[in-house]
């Protein structure tokens, strides 16, 4: 597919892809930087599109990725910032990084990439190189040490 055949398929999904993003994330700025990214990533990964006749699905599946991942992170930011709030004053946040900079290394690793880096459980397998259940299981083995030193 040549690079003026992507953009006339582009063109003519626009409408669609619209109301996709819109229908998923609910907010018209979110929706348009999610078809950014969309199409950006598209177009990076043109390559893997089999059959040109399928590209509107192919679009739409990425597009569907993308929401789901902003989704995700927005989850996880509002869980952040509750956590955040949940702190009363700023000797509290300072009581909480130091429970995380107190964990083993192996635990704090996958607890800054999970709650400060915004990476997936499948992200920090593949960084660290260790199975998904080892990043879950360290995951919820942090979360009891933190529970436990931040009780007292």
């Amino acid at each position: 597919m040549t690079k003026e055949q992507f953009t006339a398929q582009v063109l003519s999904a626009e409408e669609m892809l619209y109301k996709v993003a819109m229908t998923m994330l609910r907010n018209e700025d979110d929706a348009l930087d999610a078809i950014q990214n969309a199409v950006l990533r598209a177009y990076e990964r043109l390559d893997t599109l089999k059959k040109e006749e399928y590209f509107r699905t192919w679009v739409t599946r990425i597009l569907i990725n993308v929401c789901n991942r902003q989704l995700r992170l927005r989850k996880k930011t509002a869980a952040y910032h509750e956590t955040q709030q949940a702190a009363a004053s700023p000797q509290e946040a300072a009581e909480v990084r130091a429970a995380v900079e107190g964990l083993p290394m192996k635990l704090r690793q996958v607890v800054v990439l999970y709650y400060m880096q915004d990476f997936s459980t499948k992200e920090i397998a593949s960084i660290l190189r260790i199975p998904k259940g080892t990043v879950l299981s360290r995951l919820s083995r942090a979360r009891e040490l933190l529970k436990a030193e931040l009780d007292d």
